[in-house]
Order: C-alpha cells, then sequence, then structure tokens
C-alpha cells in the first residue's frame, strides 16, 4: 500500500462531516492534534484499512456538507480509512454527483434522457440555463435520468448544508425549477406515490395492493393489512422450506437477467464459507425505470420484511439496501422504516423472538448506471471503483466481501411476500408456465396515463398501452429501456413474457415499456441512447470504452449524411455493435447495440 498525502489540510466544515460519519480521530496518523497522540504510531492500521466500505458514506458526508469534495478533505478521508488517495480520487472521480472542483452549494439536476427528452427537456434546460446563470448561486448540471419519468420533465435541487436540503420539481417548468434551486425548503411537496399508480386501490393488485392504501410511514398500518404475515410463515417453513416454495412458484429476477431466484438462494445457502449477505439492488438507474423507486416510497415495509426473509433462508445476518443517490424521498421513507423495524424487534439480534439476526445498512449510490451491474455494486460499497469483475466466481460463491452472496432487486424481492401468504401454487397459477407471476411496467412517454402498472405475466403490450392511454399517432415502443429494443406499432400482439418478447426479437427487459409518437425525432432519441451509454460506460474494457464513442461518432455522422455515406456509417455500427456485444465484460457494453440496431432494421429510421 502506497500513501502519499499532500499538504492539504480539511477545513473545520469537512473535518466535521467525516469525524460525524466515522467519530472522532484516534491518532495523529489519523489526523489527531499531535498534542494528544504521536505519530509514531497508528492504533488499529488494520482495522481501520477494513472500515474501507466506509469510504463511500464518507464522500456523500462531505460533499452533502460542503457541496464538493477538496484535496484537504479527502486527504483527511483517507487517513481516517488509511487508503491511498490516488484510489480515493479515483473512486470519487467515477461518481456523476460527486464533485472533485469548487462548485455552488445548491446544485441543479435536469434530466435530458428519454422520457424527459420528449416531454421538452431541451426548452426547459435552456430556460433554467438562461434565468440561473454565472453568479446565481446555482450550479446548473443537464444528466441522465432521474427516475422521475411518469411526471417528465423532471429536475432535482440538491442544496449543501447540516443536514443536505433537496427538492424535486416534476413536472418541472423554468419557474418551478428554478424555485426549487432557490429555495429548496419553499418547494411543492412530491405528490405521494400513489399517484404514480393508475392502478392504485384496485381489486386484484398484488405487489401494488398497498401502494396508496398504507401510510407508509406507519408499520402498525402495514402489519394490518398482512405485513410481516410472510416472515412469520417463513419461520414456520425453515430456510430450506421458504427455499422450496420459491422455486416450486417459478420466481425469477425482476431485474432482466431473469434468473431463477430459487436456485440463487439455494446455491447461496450451500456454501460453507461464512458469513453470507443479502444485497438489495434499489440502483435502478435504467432510463424509463422507476418502479422500485414507487414500492420504496409507498410500500417500504415490504421490502424491509423480503429482505429479511430472504436473509433467514440463505443464513445471512447482514444486509445492504444500494439505494439510488437521486431517490432522496425513498432514502427518507427507507430509513424511518429500517428504524421502526429494528424498534420493533423486527430487526436486530432477536427477529420476532425467534432467536434470529439480522440488520439491514442503506448505502446510497452516487450516480453510476453501471452499479446496477451486481459486482460492479458489491465493488461500489466496498469503497472501490464501481467497475464489474470478470466471472466465474460467480456472487453466490464469492459476492460481496469476497463471501457468498444474493442480491436482487427489490422487485423480485417483494414478489417473495405472496408467495409466502399464498403458496407456491397460487403464485405460480399466475402468468405463464415459463413467466409465473404478476409483472410491474414502467410506462412512460406518449401516452395519457403513464405510471407503474401491474399486470400477470402474459398480457400483451396492446392491453398494457390501452391501459395507459397510448396516442393515436404512435410511432414507436421501446421495450426495456436503453437496453433493450424497439417495436412497431403494429407489434402490440406480442406477449409480455420474457419468452414471448425473446421469440418476438426483442426484450423484456426490467419492465420498460415507453411510446413515442411521429412529433418525437427518432434519430435524435437513438443519438441520446448512444451518448448514455457512452457517459456511463465504466471504461474497464476496450469493446464498451471505445465501442460506446465510435458508436455516438458514428450517429452523429449519419444524422448529418446521406446516401452511400451513411449506408457506410451504418456498416460501421453493426460491426463495433457486434464487437461490444461479443467482447464487453458485463452486460453495459453487450447491450449498448440493441436500440439502435432495432431501430435500424425494425423502424427503418435512416430510410
Amino acid at each position: 500500500m502506497d500513501l502519499h498525502f499532500g499538504d492539504s489540510k480539511p477545513s473545520d466544515e469537512e473535518r466535521a462531516a467525516v469525524d460525524a460519519l466515522l467519530g472522532p480521530p484516534q491518532s495523529s496518523w489519523e489526523g489527531a492534534d499531535r498534542s494528544d497522540a504521536d505519530l509514531r504510531w497508528a492504533r488499529g492500521g488494520r482495522a481501520a484499512r477494513d472500515r474501507r466500505d466506509l469510504l463511500l458514506p464518507g464522500l456523500h458526508a462531505v460533499n452533502d456538507r460542503i457541496g464538493w469534495i477538496s484535496e484537504g478533505a479527502l486527504d483527511y478521508l483517507c487517513r481516517r480509512l488509511t487508503v491511498p488517495p490516488a484510489e480515493a480520487y479515483g473512486v470519487a472521480t467515477f461518481y456523476s454527483m460527486f464533485a472533485v472542483k469548487p462548485r455552488p452549494a445548491t446544485v441543479l439536476h435536469l434530466c435530458t434522457d428519454l422520457a424527459c427528452a420528449s416531454a421538452g427537456a431541451a426548452d426547459l434546460c435552456a430556460g433554467v440555463e438562461a434565468r440561473l446563470g454565472p453568479g446565481s448561486g446555482v450550479g446548473v448540471e443537464r444528466g441522465p435520468c432521474l427516475g422521475l419519468c411518469e411526471r417528465a420533465p423532471a429536475a432535482l435541487a440538491v442544496r449543501a448544508g447540516d443536514p443536505v436540503r433537496t427538492a424535486v420539481s416534476a413536472p418541472a417548468t423554468v419557474e418551478a425549477a428554478v424555485l426549487a434551486a432557490s429555495t429548496p425548503d419553499s418547494a411543492p411537496e412530491e405528490p405521494p406515490a400513489a399517484l404514480a399508480v393508475p392502478q392504485a386501490g384496485q381489486d386484484g393488485l398484488v405487489l401494488l395492493r398497498r401502494v396508496g392504501v398504507v401510510d407508509p410511514a406507519s408499520l402498525d398500518d402495514y402489519r394490518a393489512h398482512g405485513g410481516y404475515a410472510a416472515l412469520r410463515r417463513a419461520f414456520e417453513l425453515g430456510p430450506a422450506g421458504v427455499i422450496r416454495e420459491v422455486t416450486d412458484a417459478g420466481l425469477v429476477g425482476r431485474g432482466g437477467a431473469a434468473f431463477p431466484t430459487g436456485r440463487k438462494w439455494q446455491a447461496t445457502a450451500s456454501q460453507p464459507d461464512h458469513p453470507h449477505y443479502v444485497v438489495c439492488n434499489a440502483d435502478e438507474s435504467e432510463p424509463g425505470t422507476f418502479k422500485d423507486r414507487v414500492i420504496m416510497e409507498g410500500d417500504p415495509y415490504a421490502l424491509v420484511e423480503s429482505m429479511t426473509i430472504a436473509a433467514y433462508a440463505v443464513g445471512a445476518h447482514q444486509g445492504y439496501l444500494y439505494l439510488r443517490g437521486e431517490y432522496p424521498r425513498a432514502l427518507e421513507r427507507m430509513s424511518h422504516a429500517i428504524e421502526q423495524a429494528r424498534a420493533r424487534g423486527l430487526l436486530g439480534d432477536d427477529v420476532l423472538g425467534q432467536g434470529y439476526a439480522f440488520d439491514i445498512e442503506i448505502r446510497r449510490g452516487a450516480g453510476a448506471y453501471i452499479c446496477g451491474e451486481e459486482t460492479a455494486l458489491f465493488n461500489s460499497i466496498e469503497g472501490y471503483r464501481g467497475e464489474p469483475r470478470s466471472k466465474p466466481p460467480f456472487p453466490v460463491e464469492k459476492g460481496l466481501f469476497g463471501r457468498p452472496t444474493v442480491e436482487n432487486n427489490v422487485e423480485t424481492l417483494v414478489n417473495v411476500l405472496p408467495i409466502l401468504t399464498t403458496g407456491a401454487p397460487a403464485y405460480a397459477a399466475i402468468g405463464t408456465e415459463k413467466s409465473t407471476g404478476p409483472k410491474l411496467f414502467c410506462v412512460s412517454g406518449s401516452v395519457d396515463r403513464p405510471g407503474v402498472y401491474e399486470l400477470p405475466f402474459g398480457a400483451t403490450l396492446g392491453e398494457l398501452l390501452e391501459l395507459a392511454g397510448v396516442r393515436i399517432r404512435l410511432r414507436a415502443v421501446l421495450l426495456g429501456g436503453a437496453a433493450g429494443g424497439f417495436v412497431r406499432p403494429d407489434e402490440r400482439d406480442i406477449p409480455l413474457t420474457f419468452e414471448g418478447t425473446r421469440q418476438a426479437g426483442t426484450t423484456l427487459g426490467s419492465g420498460v415499456v415507453m411510446a413515442f409518437d411521429d412529433t418525437v425525432p427518432l434519430p435524435r432519441l437513438l443519438l441520446r441512447i448512444a451518448e448514455f451509454f457512452r457517459d456511463e460506460s465504466c471504461g474497464q474494457c476496450v469493446p464498451c470504452r471505445v465501442g460506446t464513442v465510435r458508436q455516438e461518432e458514428a450517429l452523429h455522422r449519419i444524422v448529418a449524411r446521406t446516401g452511400a455515406a451513411a449506408a457506410d456509417d451504418i456498416a460501421l455500427l453493426r460491426e463495433v455493435g457486434r464487437a461490444m456485444r461479443d467482447a464487453s465484460i458485463c452486460g453495459l457494453g453487450q447491450t449498448a447495440w440493441n436500440a439502435v440496431e432495432s431501430a435500424v432494421d425494425r423502424l427503418g429510421a435512416y430510410e
């Protein structure tokens, strides 16, 4: 380990931010006053290194308090954790929400991704930038999806301080966004999570049945509506019985990979190496995806209960909720739910009096799409750059901290509750033989009623669009988000199942359905997708690092050229796309060409 600290010193505020997280320093090596300790010794050096996983929370602490991370603050944090400053700098610069150069204490993030772009984000950005120019005390940053697609266009204001203050404006106007940035405390309150669920309160819902019905802050209300019945059932069945129920129900991952959940849990539970971990991936950063946010905001205790069941099944005693950094209300709701569950004996050393210990720790992401990949997420929690690992070994063998780990997203986990309360046969009877259970779909774009919809697997694309109120002049539908594929308006009979979409030559992904009418310029949309992947590539492997740049360059040229020249660039796109798909380390590079390819072949985007 090579430690080279600079001469910069942290300010009192920066030191206080770090000490509030880590406690006061114990030696001069860690930054204490030399009158109190000696530089010749360092108490607990190995213990300090073992706390490297607090690097990301430490960066958040400074960034939240000051608005950016100075060299002095970074050096002080590195001393406290015995992390080489160069490595910490690499971590800090990996995430878009952090800044290592001075910037205003208030930053207004404006979404420019697909749903917001089709809803007038360009005009919003231009108007806000004209109003909040230099000298306004507000930094304006255009960025990727904020996960508020049902209320596009969206803006998020963050004002540094103790505590940090946030304000969401969506759907945003220039005036509303400026107000949110200028006076976050005076900004209008966000609408309830139920507003994002057009079906809220309807009979027959399974996963969304409590959203809009229960008070998300009340544990008693949650329990009055069936909460914790599934956990009690889990303790009756035992770990092996829980895994058997999940396996017999046919539950597969809802994040896009569709891997059988029971098989993943069984593989983790059977590992002799301990401790085991449970990680909930709530870093949904795919443009067009917001279902996990709605669950966490509208039914947070369901996620706490389902994580506890997963941990019990695989023999884990510690869980991590990796929560997207752009979700301030979800963070507030989940923090409150975890605190209440802990206070009421539903987390901690003796869960429900059963002698089983389990607790959950929240780790905030900081704006990196790649951290949705499970091994990149593990690296992020551990205090490293969020770069994917090569497989094997797989996470069930060596995951978080090198130990057996189960990783599932929010939707996958909350499906476990109805499996245990109704039984595997009843759950498996929903949907189709190969795609069982209910599925959540995030519908946005050119529809009258955007939001999260719950339908059984097997419903058609047309049925979903009819529920959402699709507009007449439909040009294209994007399934699966930026990593998915386009389908034509006349392909509404595609069954919304994993096998049905594969047979149709597209993908279901995580359940994104984005509709675009003929007012949306398709070439500009494809260019934005290419920009997104170029921005979000972690740069670790050459096919993705170079390929995403070449893809964007070719699309820029195609917009300006026609005929044979455009045909040459399309041929180049196909070659680059194949290389990314075949040789990239992870799914980002492997799917970066999908949407563009489908638009060229299926929609004739450049004809």
